[in-house]
C-alpha cells in the first residue's frame, strides 16, 4: 500500500512539473510575418490557440528586443504600427519580467499592430544602449563573437549601419563582458558601403582562437530608439 502511495504521488509530481513547463515560452508561440525574412514583419502571437497581430502600448525597442531574441534574430531595428482589426494586447512590464508570454497577452480589443525588424545576422550584447556592445554575428544557425584583430573601422561603419545606429564612435576590445563563446574564423575585409556585415568579403584564413579580452565591443554613435519611440507613439495618437 505504501509503494502505491509513494508511486501516486511521483505520478502527480511529475504531472505538476509537466504542467509548469508548459508556462514557459515556446518557439512557436510568436512570430513575424510578411517580411523580407523571419526577422521583420508584422508582430504575431498564438494565444488561446488562434495567431493575432500583436500591440504594445508604449512600445520601446528595449521591449521589442526581447522578441527578436525569442526568435533568434539579432538587435531590434524598428518598430512602426499598422491599422489592424483584430489584435491581441501585451503588458510590456509584464514582457520584460521574462515571464511566460501567455501570461502577459490580453484580449481587450486594439486597433493596431507592432511592424518589428531585427537584424538578421549581427547583435550588440550587453552594452550601455540598444546601440552598444559586444559584437555577435550569425552563421549556421549559431552566434559567434568577433576577433578585435579581424575587424577593422570600415567593418564597424557596416554594422552600425545596418543596425540603423548612425557611424560607429568607439572602436576596442574587452569593452564588454565577455563569455566563452565561439569565435568568428575569418576577417573581415568590408569597403564600407555595404548594408549588412555579412555581404562584406572575408579572408581565405581561418583564425583558430583570439586573446580574452580581444572580443570586439562596438558604440555606435547614433540613438534611433528614440526617434523610433516618438513615430510610434504619433502613429499611435492619430489612429
Amino acid at each position: 500500500m505504501d509503494q502505491l502511495f509513494v508511486l501516486l504521488l511521483l505520478l502527480w509530481g511529475s504531472g505538476i512539473q509537466a504542467y509548469g513547463k508548459q508556462d514557459s515560452t515556446e518557439s512557436d508561440d510568436v512570430r513575424l510575418v510578411g517580411g523580407a525574412n523571419h526577422c521583420g514583419g508584422t508582430l504575431q502571437v498564438k494565444y488561446l490557440g488562434e495567431w493575432k497581430p500583436l500591440q504594445f502600448i508604449d512600445c520601446t525597442l528595449k521591449e521589442a528586443a526581447v522578441f527578436c531574441k525569442h526568435l533568434d534574430c539579432g538587435s531590434a531595428v524598428s518598430i512602426e504600427q499598422s491599422p489592424q482589426s483584430s489584435v491581441w494586447g501585451v503588458n510590456s512590464t509584464c514582457v520584460q519580467s521574462g515571464s511566460a508570454l501567455r501570461n502577459c497577452v490580453t484580449t481587450e480589443g486594439f486597433s493596431s499592430a507592432v511592424e518589428l525588424t531585427c537584424s538578421d545576422s549581427v547583435r550588440l550584447l550587453n552594452g550601455s544602449s540598444l546601440c552598444s556592445g559586444r559584437l555577435e554575428v550569425k552563421s549556421d544557425q549559431s552566434w559567434s563573437s568577433v576577433c578585435e584583430a579581424d575587424f577593422g573601422q570600415q567593418d564597424a561603419e557596416v554594422v552600425c549601419r545596418e543596425l540603423g545606429c548612425g557611424p560607429p564612435s568607439v572602436l576596442q576590445g574587452a569593452l564588454y563582458e565577455e563569455v566563452e563563446a565561439p569565435v568568428w574564423s575569418k576577417e573581415f575585409q568590408c569597403g564600407g558601403h555595404e548594408s549588412a556585415l555579412l555581404d562584406c568579403r572575408s579572408s581565405g584564413s581561418a583564425r583558430n582562437s583570439c586573446s580574452p579580452g580581444k572580443a570586439v565591443g562596438l558604440t555606435c554613435s547614433g540613438r534611433r530608439g528614440a526617434a523610433a519611440l516618438m513615430w510610434f507613439k504619433l502613429t499611435l495618437f492619430f489612429y
